[in-house]
């Protein structure tokens, strides 16, 4: 104790030093009776306050604490979720939690989505910060740059023109083979599957001198927009009916298309060299959609041909020509030049190329020209034999070249003044489409708030009656599933789905592919996302695209060269070629239906009667045994089983044990009778049913029918 006690003081005496004048700062009796080592404790618990050192008071400054500045956040307009998160310096996951329970459609808010003002300034003050208003930039109001068809020519400088014909009607008609004949050509033998894919626009030049333009349009349902086109852009149809086949889907939907776009039909019945032809019967089905021949009382010529041996084909032309004359059709070939892209399509020598309807003016080399957001000068022309000429007039198809971007077919052709002007017009119709965009877009995004903030009023009614501490649990509740992580962070749905890239010929092609996939409605079973669609070969893009998405590729009537086939092996990314488009889509469908989970049927492998019941004793346990008489098929002991009393199922599982008489058998078959015991203990009645079956898996098939 002795020694302990020294150390003590020794350690005091040695702190001392660091103490000065103790009994100066607080010169208290009490500090005298305390232990000699108490008082550094003591000094260190005393309060500051008064002291008596020299009269002075001795205080300690309390520690400033600075005010922490809140963020400032520029904010405008109609911000989207990833622009505020930015201007405010954040990942897009804060503005999700600042926004949580409030009115705020979480499920749709996308990065896009546009945010209103409230809704700003709400996640702005939930995250601790404060708001300013950007300054807002002046917009000048944009001139219309846009140019128009020119005003109606005078009559005086009219000339005659060649007729546009466009031959319509049901796929297998004999549409291509009635234009093969006229132009004595050998189109039909070169079309995939025997049938017209997209449009095709030749010249015609009949013996007696008189030039027609036809146009042949695809019969197949796939390719109803392009008819569509077709009507509008011609002056006569000959609407092509098989006598052996009558008025078929297609043939009606081409009178339609005709009446729309009012032009006149000629029908020409085709087929008619066949034993079973029955003219007179389909002049009678067209009765039906107002198609009254002239022999029945109406207007509409009616020729009886056969395109395949060429019989009546000059009275068709004839019949052409005087209706033509009727018409009186003329155009302007002075000033600046009109014209209708019929197809469009990308050439690997030549680049953008475009099948044209020249409607008005002379169009030449080098001229400039504005079809939608595209433009060119022209480089080359070739008419529909593939020949390079200089120029071309009213009522005459035309290919050109020199586009800098493929244009949409069904775009009209209009000739400008310079190249700036060109560019002029394609800057603002593409702004002018941007605005619409947004415009359509604010729509819609107006429309999902009110409808969403409807839902949240009716829920807050609903709550209306609770404390609000119950509300706040409810709410939570709700919501948890919502936030159970970050948007970010959450895992990728386990929903079926399959990505295309498709590429085709021509933008027609690639047009008619869309509308058919427009029509996909099993989405339930397998989500359709399209990727990317285009017109040209497979590129090395496609295959980055295809890797990116986990998606296939399918080419219509396109290439894809060795080393882009090498690419798209060694990425494993699936290429799909075609040249016919229902087997496009007939295999689209089965690799649809490869996505989904195969099917499970059952199949009866036998049945039996249990006959008498008993108990086997098997080491230490009892175990049910039921005597049975196979009635149908036969009990395999490796297949599944199943118990059932009367409708009730009582057990399904395996067998433990399959005998007869005495021996362990695997199979019994009609007529035999056995002893068995299942998987589970179950007591058997007399009269139940032991079922033996199988079950085989069988691939879905997607229930999407696109029509044909």
């Amino acid at each position: 104790m002795k020694r302990m006690a020294v150390l003590i003081r020794q350690a005091l005496s040695a702190s001392r030093h660091d103490i000065p004048n103790i009994a100066a700062v607080c010169p208290s009796t009490a500090w005298a009776h305390m232990p000699p080592y108490a008082h550094h404790a003591r000094y260190l618990a005393v309060k500051q306050g008064r002291g008596h050192n020299n009269g002075q008071k001795t205080s300690v400054k309390p520690l400033k604490v600075e005010k922490q500045e809140k963020q400032e956040v520029e904010i405008k307009q109609s911000m989207s979720v990833s622009e505020l998160a930015q201007a405010m310096n954040k990942d897009i996951d804060h503005v999700y939690e600042a926004l949580l329970n409030t009115s705020v459609d979480l499920e749709h808010l996308e990065p896009n989505t546009i945010l209103g003002e409230k809704w700003i300034k709400e996640a702005i003050k939930r995250c601790g910060m404060k708001y300013k208003w950007a300054k807002m930039v002046e917009n000048k109001v944009r001139e219309n740059k846009d140019i128009q068809r020119q005003p109606p020519p005078d009559p005086a400088r009219l000339v005659n023109r060649p007729p546009v014909v466009t031959i319509m009607g049901h796929v297998d008609h004999g549409k291509t083979t009635l234009l093969d004949s006229l132009r004595k050509s050998q189109i039909a033998a070169q079309e995939a599957g025997g049938i017209t894919q997209h449009i095709g626009a030749f010249l015609v030049q009949l013996p007696s001198g008189e030039m027609i333009t036809f146009l042949d349009t695809p019969g197949h349902a796939a390719f109803s927009a392009m008819r569509a086109r077709g009507a509008l852009i011609t002056d006569i149809i000959i609407l092509v009916v098989a006598a052996d086949d009558g008025v078929m889907n297609q043939t009606i939907e081409s009178i339609q298309h005709a009446k729309k776009a009012k032009v006149p039909i000629i029908v020409a019945v085709n087929k008619c060299d066949k034993p079973q032809a029955d003219p007179k019967k389909v002049k009678r089905d067209l009765l039906a959609h107002d198609v009254v021949c002239e022999e029945l009382g109406g207007d509409v010529q009616a020729i009886h041909i056969s395109a395949l041996q060429g019989e009546n084909l000059l009275e068709l032309a004839e019949a052409i020509v005087a209706l033509a004359e009727v018409l009186e059709l003329k155009a302007d070939p002075l000033g600046l030049t009109e014209g209708t892209v019929i197809e469009s399509r990308t050439d690997k020598g030549k680049g953008p190329v475009t099948t044209a309807i020249i409607q008005r003016g002379i169009l030449k080399k080098g001229c400039i020209l504005v079809a939608g957001k595209a433009w060119a000068k022209v480089r080359l022309l070739f008419d529909v034999s593939n020949q390079a000429v200089a120029e071309v007039g009213p009522g005459t198809p035309v290919e050109i070249v020199g586009w800098k971007e493929l244009p949409s077919v069904g775009e009209e052709i209009l000739e400008v003044e310079s190249e700036q002007r060109a560019r002029e017009v394609v800057e603002w119709r593409t702004y002018m489409e941007e605005q619409n965009k947004l415009k359509e877009d604010q729509r819609v995004i107006v429309a999902n708030q009110k409808q969403h903030q409807e839902s949240y009023k009716k829920e807050r009614e609903r709550l209306a009656h609770l404390s609000w501490k119950q509300r706040k649990a409810v709410l939570y509740r709700a919501n948890k599933h919502r936030m159970a992580c970050r948007p970010s962070e959450r895992a990728e749905t386990e929903e079926l789905s399959l990505s295309l890239i498709i590429k085709g010929d021509v933008e027609g092609s690639v047009e008619a592919i869309l509308n058919i996939l427009e029509s996909y409605d099993a989405d339930k079973q397998c989500q359709l996302n399209i990727v990317h669609f285009g017109v040209g070969d497979i590129s090395e893009n496609d295959i980055n695209l295809a890797e990116a998405f986990s998606g296939t590729i399918y080419g219509f009537n396109v290439a894809a060269n060795k080393s882009i086939q090498d690419i798209a092996a060694k990425k494993q990314i699936p290429l799909k070629m075609h040249r016919v488009i229902y087997h496009l889509i007939d295999d689209l469908k089965e690799e649809l239906g490869s996505k989904l989970p195969p099917t499970t049927e059952e199949k009866i492998i036998g049945e039996a009667s249990v006959l008498a019941t008993f108990d086997v004793t098997v080491g230490k346990k009892k175990v049910p045994v039921a005597g049975c008489r196979i009635q149908k098929g036969q009990l395999d002991k490796k297949m599944k089983f199943r118990l059932t009393r009367g409708k009730e199922i009582l057990w399904e599982g395996s067998l433990t044990a399959l005998k007869h008489h005495k021996d362990d058998v695997q199979i019994v078959k009609t007529g035999m009778e056995c002893g068995l015991s299942l998987d589970k203990v179950i007591e058997f009645n007399v009269g139940d049913e032991i079922i033996c079956y199988e079950e085989i898996e069988k691939p879905q098939r997607i229930s999407w029918d696109p029509g044909f």
